[in-house]
Formats: C-alpha cells, structure tokens, sequence
C-alpha cells in the first residue's frame, strides 16, 4: 500500500516524536524559522488572491484553495511546525520521549515560528509586497488583523481547538503517505477545511497580525485603512498577544494534544491486541 493505516502512523510516529523531542535546541529554531516564513508565505498567498474579492465565500474558498500549500512546504522540508508537534504526545504516551523533551520542542519552535513568521510580515509590509490594487492589500491585511484581534478570548479559544484537530490530522495524513503525491494531499485537504471555515491557527496568525500592525505604521497605509473606515482601535501589540495569539495558541495546544491522545488510544498495540 502506498499509506500507512492508523496503526501503522501510530508506531512511526512514536519514532518520529522521539527524536523531534531529542534534536538539539538550535536545530529545532532554525527549523520552526523556517516553518513560520511557510506558513507565512502561505498568508501572504491568500491575502493577495483574495483581497480584492467582495464575495465573502469566494474569497475563503480561493484563501483555503491556496493557504495550505505552507503546510506542504513544512512537510516536504522537514521543517519544524508548532501545531503539528501537538503529535509528539503520541511519543510521551508510547514512552519513547519524556514531558520535558517535548516541552524544549514546543518551545524552541514556537519561539522559531514567531520570528519566521514576524520577519516576513514586516517584510510584506516595509518592502511594498502590499501595494497591490493600490495599496487594497493593505487595507485588506489590516483588515483581517483587525478582525482577530477583535475576537473574544473564547471564541478564539474553540476556532484554535478545531483548528488544530484538522492541522494534526493533516499531518497524520501526510506523513502516512509514502508517495510525494500521498504527502502533498494528504497535508492540503484538513488546511483547506480549516481555512474556509475561519478557523484560528496560532502560526499563521503570527504573520497576520504583525503584517496588519506593520502596515498601520505605513502612512500611506493607515490613511487608506482610515478612508475605508476601518476600527482598528483594537490593533494593538498587547490585544494580539493577550487577546489572540494566547488564546488559539492554547486551543490548537487542546485540539493538537486532544487529537493526538484519541488517536493513540485507538490504535495503540495494547488497544489492537483487545480487539
């Protein structure tokens, strides 16, 4: 066969988990550096396909067609993706890596993922990647900055909790593929779900926030996004942090962990061997 079956995902992974929980901390940066400029790039991709369309469902559909290829890249380079190490439980349960390893992952590629991600906002922003339509791209990134920033703690926190089931299981199905193809698929179908549907993912709104807040220090930007008649009294540095990025990141934390422990206890081999 050309996938593993769940069973199967289940012991390579364990594997996989280990030693993501062993590399060493600068790998795992450079890496989740890596990981947020895709992610990023994928952000950026949506944005400028989608920013002049006024039909709402048009413009998911096309953000969702396009956004997933980040994932892919994170998949195919080996780069190291925070959500999609909500995994690494799976490793912790088989006790093939410890609580502390895991923790070290989470964090050195969280902190890798915030600056790829950041770097490539403030790039899109300074460097005149948002001078599309005009300078309508702008008003469009600032515009969906905005609106995450607006969100309430809850709701961001359940969009992150659905989010992440979907990323995990995209990379579960991605790295059942043995074929590219298998891979690629596998990874794009869950993104593309989760983006249509608006949900929350920490990593990419890692770039989506700071690329609205750096646009709002654009002159030219802030006065397009003034004349459009956009509220961004609540694009702010602490309403990003405080208000979206902490809430989603713990969401995709319950939705990622979630996931991997149903997975796990489904298709364990004491659970094979009951059956």
């Amino acid at each position: 066969m050309n996938v593993l079956s769940p069973a199967e995902f289940v012991e390579s992974y364990a594997v996989v988990g280990e030693k993501k929980s062993k590399a060493p901390i600068w790998r795992l940066f450079l890496l989740g550096i890596l990981a947020g400029l895709f992610i990023g790039l994928g952000g950026v991709t949506a944005n400028t396909a989608a920013h002049s369309m006024t039909n709402v469902g048009m413009a998911r559909m096309v953000s969702g067609l396009l956004f997933p290829a980040g994932l892919i890249m994170v998949i195919l380079t080996g780069a190291e993706l925070f959500t999609g190490n909500c995994l690494i439980p799976i490793s912790v349960f088989e006790g093939r890596a410890t609580f502390g390893g895991m923790a070290k992952n989470w964090v050195a590629v969280y902190i890798g993922n915030f600056v790829g991600s950041v770097l490539l906002a403030a790039g899109t922003a300074y460097f005149g990647q948002m001078n599309y339509s005009a300078g309508g791209l702008a008003t469009f990134t600032i515009k969906v900055a905005a609106a995450k920033c607006a969100l309430p703690f809850v709701n961001a926190l359940a969009l992150g909790i659905f989010c992440n089931i979907l990323v995990c299981a995209a990379v579960m199905m991605a790295v059942s593929g043995k074929a590219l193809i298998g891979k690629a698929i596998g990874a794009y179908v869950p993104v593309a779900v989760f983006v249509i549907c608006g949900f929350e993912h920490c990593i990419a709104n890692m770039f989506f926030v700071p690329a609205g807040l750096f646009a709002m220090t654009v002159p030219k930007y802030a006065a397009l996004a003034a004349e459009a008649g956009l509220d961004t009294t609540l694009l702010t540095w602490g309403n990003f942090l405080l208000k979206n990025l902490l809430p989603v990141t713990l969401g995709n934390i319950i939705g990622g962990v979630g996931f991997a422990a149903a997975i796990w206890s489904a298709y364990r081999k004491n659970a094979k061997a009951a059956a």
